[in-house]
């Protein structure tokens, strides 16, 4: 087989902060997969790795790639085949492997990726290993001539995926409806398994967009975005359901529709989910990041808890809940880490942990998240800027003078006052400046937001 040709700039290009992403086939393919195999062989050093990968049409080949380029440095593969990204992490941690998901989740089908991990889902990010394969990958890496090539095998863990997140958050109590959005991505292929062995007595599923479909022709799989929730909306209401799900393309994300029609603030998720482990782990840690709201660390410390603040980014979170040993965390955009889960974001886990709640009173779900929605919050609002650190810097500018302000450069800029606090700071994977705000009440809120806004936009 002919050596891969690598471009060096396309190879800085892609490999982000904690994973690879680019546009297939320009700037990701089978050859670089191939050569990121082998380079993700010769750094982990470990002789046997488990691959899996999305519904995304150049996801199969590129796995593929990568096992072979892997398997010809004398590692052995376990391909599972079509996963969820917490799947793949559930596989690395169950089997004890390495592991490496090809996904590009959210974004458009155009994108695909590389998530890579260590044995028991341990992140790989550029300052934990990336920025070496990413090296390897530019320089080559030559075989031995009489090198034996590791055996490709294919192995299959839905089944126990399936039962060891219901050993984790198990729902018992009244029977619930749910309608589940999988915006044709992963979690048509995990929900079935999920929730067929929950029950049909204890959850009457309604499947929206179950087809693995890569092209995602319904909506983009990406609920952040919460216009693409608005069929989800508007079938939870038509069905009565109790509750509605929505997922990201590799399912390792998932947002929250209630009863009306609502989409459920992803803050009050990780502070009843914090409430949850906290009732288990009574003092322990938990992690949030800098754009949660400030109701997350208040309500962790009045449940007796320690909250942690970090920046955003599943390889920074896993790496501090290592630190600290802490049960949980939440990330605004979406992403829930646990302890018992190798620290790995799970998002059906934490949808059964709202589903076991909800289950357990006769309270509906709007009623139930209100409690935890304290502050009114914008949502993250993108800008697609030219000169993103010169729009930081002009805000850094116009609020580092005034009283009562403080600014903190943990992840972006982060400015806080008593009644309001916002962060800006550029996207990782896209062209975008991502702004976040929050106040005391909404006219607040909405002020700091327009203000910053404007600064943000002047030149765009």
């Amino acid at each position: 087989m002919p050596e891969p040709t690598i471009d060096p700039a396309t190879v800085l290009a892609i490999f982000k902060a904690y994973d690879v992403r680019g546009t297939v086939p320009d700037q990701l393919d089978e050859d670089l997969a191939r050569a990121t195999g082998r380079a993700f062989a010769k750094v982990l050093g470990a002789p046997r790795i488990v691959v899996g990968h999305d519904m995304r049409p150049s996801s199969p080949g590129m796995a593929a790639a990568f096992a072979q380029g892997a398997s010809e440095l004398g590692v052995d593969v376990v391909i599972i085949g079509l996963a969820s990204t917490d799947q793949l992490y559930f596989a690395s941690g169950h089997l004890g492997l390495p592991g490496a998901m090809f996904t590009a989740s959210h974004n458009p089908a155009r994108y695909n990726g590389i998530k890579m991990c260590r044995a028991y889902a341990v992140p790989i990010g550029l300052e934990t290993g990336l920025s070496e394969i990413r090296d390897q990958v530019i320089a080559g890496v030559p075989l031995a001539p009489t090198m034996a090539p590791g055996i490709i095998e294919q192995g299959d863990v839905l089944e126990a995926y399936a039962a060891h997140l219901l050993t984790l958050a198990p729902i018992r109590g009244r029977r619930l409806k749910v309608v589940a959005d999988a915006g044709n991505g992963m979690a048509g292929h995990t929900a079935p398994a999920v929730f067929g062995r929950v029950g049909a007595d204890q959850v009457d599923l309604v499947p929206m967009y179950f087809e693995l479909d890569g092209t995602f022709p319904n909506h983009e799989a990406n609920p952040l975005d919460e216009s693409t929730l608005a069929d989800l909306k508007a079938r939870v209401v038509a069905e009565r359901a109790d509750v509605g799900l929505a997922f990201d393309g590799d399912a390792d994300r998932c947002f929250l529709v209630d009863e009306l029609g609502q989409a459920v603030n992803p803050s009050a998720i990780t502070a009843l989910i914090a409430e949850r482990e906290l009732a288990k782990h009574p003092g322990a840690h938990v992690i949030h990041n800098l754009i949660t709201s400030r109701a997350v660390p208040e309500m962790i410390a009045e449940q007796g808890g320690i909250p942690v603040r970090t920046r955003v980014g599943h390889s920074y979170i896993k790496a501090r809940m290592a630190e600290t040993d802490a049960v949980f965390g939440g990330e605004h955009s979406g992403h829930f880490y646990f302890r018992d889960f190798w620290r790995a974001d799970s998002g059906m886990l934490a949808a059964l942990h709202v589903l076991a709640v909800l289950a357990d009173t006769d309270r509906p779900l709007s009623e139930l998240m209100a409690r935890y929605a304290r502050y009114p919050m914008s949502g993250e609002i993108n800008s697609t800027v030219p000169d993103q650190a010169g729009a930081i810097a002009a805000i850094k500018a116009a609020y580092g003078e005034r009283d009562g302000v403080e600014l903190d450069e943990l992840d972006g800029l982060t400015v806080s006052h008593a009644d309001w606090t916002f962060n800006v700071r550029a996207s990782n994977t896209e062209p975008l400046l991502r702004l976040n705000a929050e106040g005391k009440d909404l006219a607040t809120m909405e002020g700091v937001r327009d203000e910053a806004l404007a600064i943000i936009r002047k030149d765009s």
